[in-house]
């Protein structure tokens, strides 16, 4: 069983709170748009990180990150790209991909929305973690934390804060 902080679109800043939400996780998963090299040693000196990199990230993340990252985390098939689209808008820089890797769960970023939809076409669930930095148009920061045992994804939690709370 495995523990899992998703974010994405941190944008060179770190919300506090994470550290706190993520205090249990085993691992950190980071959708892209991670913004600079301090905000990705901040993450990766807490706990053990998989990130992808997004489209406002310079060379240094690119040299840290892969744009695509597939894996499995116990028995489900991980496949995470910043921009990805959701299901029946999937970008088309990734629909072949997810044919033919057939993931369990496709994980993107970019739109600053939360969204945790399983998909029956193609047999998987999507989610994104919204927004955990300050850029963006979104009013919420938000991250998610959930568990993997063996092929279940469950335990769900969301964390959500006004970002003119900050």
């Amino acid at each position: 069983m495995k523990r899992i902080g998703l974010l994405s679109d941190t944008h060179s800043w770190i919300y506090p709170g994470i550290f706190d939400f993520f205090k249990e996780c085993d691992e950190i998963w980071h959708a892209g748009d991670i913004g600079s090299q301090s905000s990705f040693e901040i993450l990766n000196n807490f706990k053990p990180l998989k990130a992808v990199y997004g489209n406002i990230d310079g060379q240094d993340i690119r040299m840290s990150c892969p744009e695509i990252q597939s894996f499995y985390c116990e028995d489900v098939k991980v496949l995470m790209k910043h921009i990805g689209g959701y299901p029946g808008h999937y970008d088309k820089s990734i629909q072949a991909l997810i044919n033919i890797e057939k993931p369990d769960l496709f994980i993107s970023g970019h739109s600053h929305i939360l969204k945790v939809i399983y998909d029956d076409k193609k047999r998987l669930l999507h989610m994104n973690p919204g927004a955990a930095g300050k850029s963006g148009l979104h009013k919420v920061i938000t991250c998610i934390r959930f568990l993997i045992d063996g092929k279940q994804i469950k335990d769900l939690e969301i964390l959500e804060n006004e970002r003119k709370s900050l």
